[in-house]
């Protein structure tokens, strides 16, 4: 959560998160502001809207995750901001190649040089893209793992589709929302080591199939079932969006 500058002077807050996810945060900053008090998460599924990407979605990729097994694949994607230097390219395409497991690896940059034989060693294991229709990679069967920059938006479509993450932060509120999911959530491995592949490879296999994965994949069916649940009729983010809409009518 990332706390705004002046709101006091707003009518009311609408926050992108729920109650489940920040109940302490939430009521600690209710107290602080005073004001009418909204958290309607997960947005994107509370209130669909059509892709406002302002890059050109790949969906090509869909098309290959319909042909990998249940939770196999990992997809890995740090944003559309932060920038890997080719040798960070490098060690993590190999590290993903080398954990043996399917991969979605989303990389906005031509200046990684693969060798001939890349294609053929990864066959059609591996699909490599400029960019991919997130929401709709994390809610397809196929997706066992996402490693990510932890935005809130990453964030939160990854938690309400049950996807346990890597997590990879590099500025801003990533680094608090890395250490939601790592520490006070469990559903995530926070990733503090140099781009090298070893460690990636590692990484990989420990949350796609290692005993502390199995843990952390237990902890997020557990936070979607608490998350779907505030959804519903009588939920917590069912209730706020019925009292904002309320709140507007009666302006």
């Amino acid at each position: 959560m990332v706390k705004t500058h002046d709101s006091r002077s707003s009518s009311a807050i609408i926050w992108n998160t729920m109650d489940c996810l920040e109940q302490s945060s939430l009521a600690h900053l209710r107290q602080e502001y005073q004001l009418p008090w909204f958290p309607i998460g997960p947005l994107h599924r509370t209130i669909p809207a059509p892709s406002i990407s302002l890059l050109k979605e790949d969906q090509n990729c869909i098309s290959w995750m319909d042909k990998q097994s249940h939770n196999s694949v990992i997809h890995a994607s740090v944003g559309s901001i932060a920038f890997l230097d080719s040798k960070e390219l490098a060690e993590m395409v190999w590290g993903l190649v080398n954990s043996e497991h399917p991969f979605l690896w989303v990389v906005r940059t031509n200046s990684i040089s693969l060798p001939e034989s890349f294609q053929e060693t990864v066959g059609e294991r591996g699909c490599i893209t400029k960019w991919a229709p997130q929401k709709q990679v994390l809610a397809h069967s196929a997706v066992g793992g996402f490693w990510s920059h932890c935005g809130w938006n990453s964030t939160i479509e990854s938690i309400s589709e049950e996807v346990p993450t890597i997590c990879q932060p590099y500025f801003g509120d990533q680094r608090v929302n890395s250490r939601y999911l790592s520490q006070v959530w469990g559903v995530g491995l926070e990733w503090e080591n140099d781009m090298n592949r070893g460690p990636i490879e590692e990484a990989i296999r420990m949350l796609m199939v290692g005993k502390e994965g199995e843990v952390i994949r237990q902890r997020t069916k557990d936070l979607k079932v608490k998350i779907e649940l505030s959804m519903k009729q009588a939920g917590s983010s069912y209730n706020s969006l019925n009292e904002l809409v309320d709140q507007i009518l009666s302006f």
